[in-house]
């Protein structure tokens, strides 16, 4: 960040402790999670399917946040923290708030959850509860699908202590030797490719069925595994690794084989949390600290089952009635058939007029999908141009790009390899598309490409017409079924111009910084963001209408929140929509008194960006792919781009008021930094959900005519 761009007029006079610590502010996301696993309103599955999304969430956060902390900690290098303390500091509270969590989240399911499925007609039980009939089956089931695979590894002067891979789940054994009368330790991992809950019916029906444990089964079958050997426990553990990639990409000639090293390094980071089961044996557990040379407070003592990720596998039991109600998405007017075996025109229907689109309420294949499929056989379609972060190799977008290059048509794929955990994926199938003639770029140096574009050139007689998509979440199929995000389709001249300028910049050497509808980062995008608030704060001061909204993942960046604070001291009303993390304060006297921060949570993970401005009654709205976090300002290529058509600004509008309505349910934050869910109105009637709202409104807008 340059020194121009850091300075906020008046932020001198801000307080010190202005700023909520990142780490903790999405500890407290993880938490607001968990009360959805925790409110008895929420369907049963979908509860267990909440408590496994805490658990992924924080392995995720362990493997790259407190990693990253602690290595930098641990070798010397700066600690970039926004709350002025010292990183041992935020280390040591992260640890007691996440163990905290942990306890609470592992409290829920053996208390709320766990019997609630009981009741419902699904048991999840121990070995001591089966009659011998159930157990036969199950021993049959363990000997010819379990048996086989398994490895229990000794340790002992000839086999040292063997290398634990991260997330897995391990049995720790002690045996006794009656040869040696010694007392033995061996490590048997549980097999990660086997079902994690094992179905002890074999019945039909769903609504009365019994699972056991995997490492249960496992466990009463011991003394097969070390026959002539008495056993005299065992335990279950799980250690989290160092999984963050640190690529030195002005130091290589190749991105590709650099990713590939840092891939195989990543399997042996260092450990950074201990799980053990609370029934862990003090000699065990010291030769599991000394192995995994780890401090105390990373010593995780939990009830069993360890890694309650697994309830996904329960989540995705067929009984409708413990899940939500299910939203169908609809198709966008404007790309509606006379018949649903009809395709449509979606150039035809994006030349008429932009099109806004909003997953996953309206269908991702009949819009984004469809576009690019019909580009791809459409013999008037040129050229294709797209950025590609996560996808999935048997994607319909991949097989498109691949169909249009055999066609004959120019296809260019800006593959993002270093989109963290799908890059083993990214590289596999941007080779895919390389056979098939594909020219695919690997990102720039320096910079990761994050930006959501598709560009379409068409021959169309007398011009070529670009038809592009700018959108705010992946091109994934699969993810747009579950991610809420905002796509604009527009054949605007002006957006074509910016567009193209930009692939140049992504594919070849250009520098570029003038765009029209654009905001692009890194050179463009932050000081764009800074002039707006200033804008609306002049505003303010001078009695003209002002205010600002913000939609965001996370909002980190301390330029652009003391830009906010320094707006709402001038009287800008400002809405902060945020998921995740959020660093600024809200509602605090002489401070933020007209900020008001909230956050939805629910089926649908919220991840469009949106960034409202008043601008005296010329309202600006962009979307986009960009969070207030330094890397999305100063690290990457990102795009924002301006919604124009009143229908499109009035929908934001209402997506605004709905989200910050006090008859919607959501959580809101409260001038301490803490969190409130509000779920209840003062006559104690259940809120509605934001979500259920706006599936409902698309659904009602099915139905109108388009113009």
């Amino acid at each position: 960040m340059s020194e121009e761009t850091s300075i906020v007029q008046g932020v001198e006079a801000l307080p010190a402790d202005r700023y909520i610590d990142r780490e903790l502010s999405w500890l407290a996301f993880n938490q607001r999670v968990l009360e959805l696993a925790e409110d008895a309103t929420v369907p049963l599955l979908e509860r267990a399917n909440f408590l496994a999304i805490f658990a992924s969430n924080l392995d995720e956060f362990f493997m790259v946040r407190v990693a990253g902390l602690k290595r930098r900690i641990v070798t010397g290098l700066a600690v970039p923290t926004n709350v002025g303390r010292a990183p041992t500091d935020v280390l040591a509270d992260i640890n007691r708030v996440a163990y905290e969590l942990q306890l609470r989240h592992a409290t829920c399911f053996k208390e709320q959850v766990q019997p609630k499925l009981a009741e419902a007609g699904i048991r999840i039980v121990e070995w001591s509860e089966l009659d011998s009939a159930d157990r036969e089956i199950l021993t049959n089931y363990y000997e010819h699908n379990i048996y086989p695979v398994l490895m229990p590894l000794a340790v002992d002067p000839a086999h040292p202590f063997p290398y634990i891979s991260g997330r897995a789940l391990n049995v720790s054994i002690r045996v006794f030797n009656p040869n040696t009368e010694k007392t033995e330790f061996a490590r048997l991992k549980v097999p990660q490719m086997i079902p994690r809950y094992v179905r002890v019916d074999r019945r039909e029906t769903e609504d009365d069925v019994r699972y056991i444990p995997l490492e249960a089964l496992i466990a009463n079958q011991l003394d097969g595994l070390f026959p002539g050997m008495q056993v005299l426990d065992h335990h279950v553990f799980r250690v989290t690794r160092n999984e963050d990639m640190e690529i030195e990409e002005d130091e290589t000639e190749n991105l590709i084989q650099a990713l590939e090293k840092e891939l195989l390094r990543r399997r042996f980071g260092p450990p950074i949390r201990l799980e053990i089961s609370d029934d862990m044996d003090e000699a065990t557990l010291d030769l599991l600290v000394r192995e995994f040379d780890i401090d105390a407070e990373q010593v995780y003592t939990l009830p069993a089952p360890l890694d309650l990720s697994g309830l996904f596998a329960l989540a995705r039991i067929p009984r409708p009635d413990l899940k939500f109600a299910p939203h169908i998405p609809v198709t966008h007017p404007k790309f509606r058939t006379n018949s649903p075996s009809d395709k449509p025109d979606t150039f035809a229907a994006i030349a008429r007029r932009e099109v806004l689109v909003h997953h996953p309420y309206e269908s991702f294949a009949t819009s984004v999908q469809a576009f690019l499929e019909q580009a791809a056989t459409d013999p008037d379609v040129l050229a294709i141009k797209q950025t590609l972060y996560r996808t999935s190799g048997d994607s319909p977008i991949v097989a498109a790009l691949i169909k249009a290059a055999e066609a004959g048509k120019q296809v260019l794929a800006l593959v993002e390899v270093k989109a963290r955990f799908d890059e083993e994926a990214n590289i596999s199938w941007a080779r895919k598309l390389e056979q098939a003639g594909v020219h695919v770029v690997y990102g720039m140096v320096g910079l990761k490409t994050h930006c959501k574009l598709v560009q379409v050139i068409r021959d169309e007689g007398d011009r070529l017409a670009h038809y592009c998509h700018i959108g705010t979440g992946n091109y994934n199929p699969k993810t747009s079924r579950i991610y809420e995000d905002f796509g604009l389709f527009t054949s605007s001249p002006d957006v074509g111009r910016d567009v193209t300028k930009l692939f140049n910049v992504l594919s070849g050497y250009a520098i570029e910084t003038d765009y029209d509808r654009l905001l692009v980062a890194p050179l463009q995008l932050r000081q764009g963001l800074l002039d707006r608030i200033a804008r609306e704060a002049d505003n303010a001061r001078a009695g003209l209408p002002s205010g600002i909204k913000l939609k965001a993942n996370s909002m980190v960046d301390e330029a652009i929140i003391d830009a906010l604070y320094v707006a709402s001291q001038a009287g800008v009303p400002i809405e902060v929509w945020v998921r995740g993390i959020c660093s600024i304060r809200a509602g605090v006297p002489g401070l933020s008194e007209t900020i008001q921060v909230r956050s939805v949570l629910g089926r649908y993970l919220e991840h469009s960006r949106i960034y409202a401005f008043e601008n005296a009654g010329s309202r600006e709205i962009f979307i986009g792919s960009a969070d207030l976090m330094h890397r999305n300002l100063d690290r990457r290529i990102e795009v924002l781009v301006q919604l124009t058509d009143r229908e499109h600004l009035a929908r934001i509008d209402r997506f605004f008021e709905f989200a910050f309505s006090d008859e919607v349910s959501s959580w809101r934050m409260l001038a301490d930094g803490t969190w409130q869910r509000r779920i209840v109105n003062e006559r104690g009637d259940l809120l509605p959900d934001l979500q259920d709202l706006v599936m409902n409104d698309r659904t009602q807008a099915r139905s109108r005519r388009p113009r």
